[in-house]
């Protein structure tokens, strides 16, 4: 059955790629994606798939159950944009001003969509049932994934399986992870609070901009020198923002970052000393302070059996020519919320051209190789199909299954 669905998902390559474009002609912000909700309903009702709307939000799962009785496995993808403008001048460059799909979401959505097709089509033969999990809201926290939990979309699934189109990682490269593969990804808000006065008399006043300038540098010091090194985190600042005159000194900063880390007890501790430097550096400077930190995504640990075999499943699969087992990435997805419910695996299918200039995920000229589509819907076709034996060697000899 697997070369069959091989074959049905390259007669349908054509259709994944228009999807593709269609979508990212017509992006939406995360929490408004109303219009790729209905295309996606769309597409299913007229496939007679059974499917349900407004899951947690915008949220639609469908499903497919097979005349074999057997487990149930729920594939996801996400179909949100970014606000950001796309600068790239091609046939499918998005016509919404500063709204763009620039993580490659839309590549997500038709890989999936059409691999239910090919699999409705093969309905007859297949054994147990199969979830297609298309959220919303992944790109901003709280996110989709939660909501949709809490709204049943893995009720009764045994293992969930998920992948992000990766365009830094050339096409045909699967990278995968045995413990975390993305971080837990946080936020912090410092709000300082001085006197301001006159830049000619500094003595008469307490300078938020110093203190606000001490602290960056003091805060990088909670990882080179407050936390083990064996383990990682990241703290950046990304916005310092204590607007003025040129002569004038600022009586209030506020200061943004990141935090990212991948064990719970290291982001607690990160997030408590951030408050103990805070503390000590405006005392220091004579100045008060507000300061929150608000928790995004979990860290995305897949599980270690349900990835292993995953990649054993790419081996039947002639476009993979690379699976690496990578370092964790500091990056964030909210798929870490389906792994704490159920067992399962994500993984990076590689999206870039060996032959073409490429830009990061979040770029204004961002794009990705379509192909990559194609890899990933074989990749989790496949390991959808083949979980219900559970068998490594099935993938070779099970004739049922091959044929």
């Amino acid at each position: 059955m697997i070369h069959q669905l091989h074959a049905l998902l390259e007669g349908s390559y054509d259709e994944m790629v228009s999807i593709r474009r269609y979508l990212h002609q017509h992006p939406e912000l995360s929490f408004h994606e109303t219009k790729t909700a209905g295309f996606i309903a769309n597409y299913y009702e007229k496939l007679g798939i059974e499917h349900k709307t407004n899951i947690g939000g915008n949220g639609i799962i469908a499903t497919i159950t097979g005349s074999k009785p057997g487990k149930t496995v729920a594939l996801r993808a996400d179909f949100d944009a970014l606000p950001i403008q796309d600068e790239k001048e091609v046939s499918y460059k998005s016509t919404v001003p500063g709204v763009m799909h620039a993580c490659g979401h839309d590549g997500h959505t038709a890989a999936l969509l059409v691999l239910a097709k090919n699999l409705n089509e093969l309905k007859d033969e297949l054994e147990g049932r199969y979830v297609f999990i298309h959220q919303h809201a992944e790109e901003y926290a709280p996110g989709g994934a939660k909501p949709m939990i809490e709204a049943g979309c893995l009720d009764g699934v045994d293992v969930i399986f998920g992948t992000h189109l990766w365009a830094t990682v050339p096409t045909g490269t699967v990278q995968y992870t045995y413990g975390p593969l993305m971080a837990a990804a946080d936020r912090f808000e410092i709000l300082i609070q001085g006197q301001g006065g006159h830049g000619a008399q500094p003595h008469k006043t307490r300078d938020a901009i110093v203190a606000g300038s001490q602290l960056v540098t003091n805060l990088q010091q909670i990882v080179s020198r407050r936390l083990n090194p064996i383990d990682s985190a990241v703290i950046t600042i990304g916005s310092f923002v204590a607007d003025n005159a040129f002569n004038v000194i600022a009586d209030k900063a506020r200061i943004i970052g990141t935090v990212r880390t991948f064990k719970e007890d290291v982001r607690s501790f990160i997030s408590e000393e951030i408050e103990r430097v805070v503390k000590g550096t405006c005392m220091a400077a004579d100045c008060t302070y507000d300061y929150q930190y608000f928790q995004g995504y979990p860290a995305v640990i897949p599980h270690d059996e349900e990835t292993k075999f995953l990649i054993e499943s790419t081996k039947a699969i002639k476009e993979v020519s690379v699976t690496e087992q990578i370092d964790p990435d500091m990056t964030g997805e909210d798929f870490s919320y389906y792994l704490q419910k159920v067992k399962g695996t994500f993984f990076f299918t590689g999206a870039r051209p060996n032959d073409a200039q490429t830009y990061p995920h979040h770029h204004p000229l961002f794009d990705m190789d379509e192909k990559a589509m194609l890899i990933a819907a074989k990749i989790l076709g496949t390991a959808a199909v083949t979980y219900h034996t559970k068998d490594q060697s099935a993938l070779n000899a099970n004739e049922s299954l091959l044929r």
